[in-house]
């Protein structure tokens, strides 16, 4: 139990310090689909929590276009409004419906415009995982809902929420399955030699 616990304190302090790139941070030239799922796939690295596959794929955004949650590319190329959409998808789709994360992105990007919602989910996802780690290390724990939600940061706020906890809940059962099978191993070892 202390190795998954040491493991957990030490991701815990990666989550902490992670930062998503801004909407001026994101590139301002047009990509090719292979380089979108490169630069996605590295943004959200941190998301990753076990030997999963692939964060998203050529199919995914080809659907997403299909279903409008993101425009069509013009001429094969994708600008910084796709990968901002993108980058919210990927991660929101984790925890709420791809209907509702369409909606979801529609009325952030009403109340704020698109350039100020991406930010805003990118501080608030950032808020979230630290207010997770703090609770995971134990110290100066923060809030899971700060007192200053309103209306208009809600939906964010709480749909961020579920992601941080989701991946937290994933990488414990991921630590404790690897502790599991090296335990495991080191039965059958014993064993073998005791034979």
């Amino acid at each position: 139990m202390q190795k998954i616990e040491e493991d957990l304190l030490e991701w815990s302090n990666e989550i902490s310090q992670y930062t998503f790139p801004r909407w001026e941070e994101l590139p301002d030239f047009d990509l090719y689909m292979d380089q979108v799922l490169n630069l996605i796939e590295r943004y959200l690295a941190i998301f990753k929590v076990s030997d999963q596959k692939q964060i998203i794929t050529s199919s995914m955004i080809n659907n997403y276009v299909k279903l409008g949650l993101i425009p069509p590319p013009v001429k094969k190329r994708y600008t910084k409004k796709h990968l901002a959409y993108l980058i919210a998808i990927s991660i929101l789709k984790q925890v709420v419906t791809i209907p509702d994360v369409k909606e979801g992105i529609l009325y952030q990007a009403s109340i704020s415009g698109i350039r100020e919602a991406y930010d805003l989910f990118c501080t608030e996802q950032e808020y979230a995982l630290r207010a997770v780690a703090s609770h995971i290390k134990q110290t100066d724990k923060k809030p899971l809902l700060p007192d200053s939600t309103d209306n208009t940061t809600l939906i964010v706020r709480t749909a961020t929420i579920a992601v941080a906890t989701k991946i937290v809940t994933e990488k414990v059962l991921y630590l404790a399955h690897i502790q599991q099978e090296e335990s495991e191993k080191k039965k059958n070892k014993t064993k073998k030699l005791e034979e």
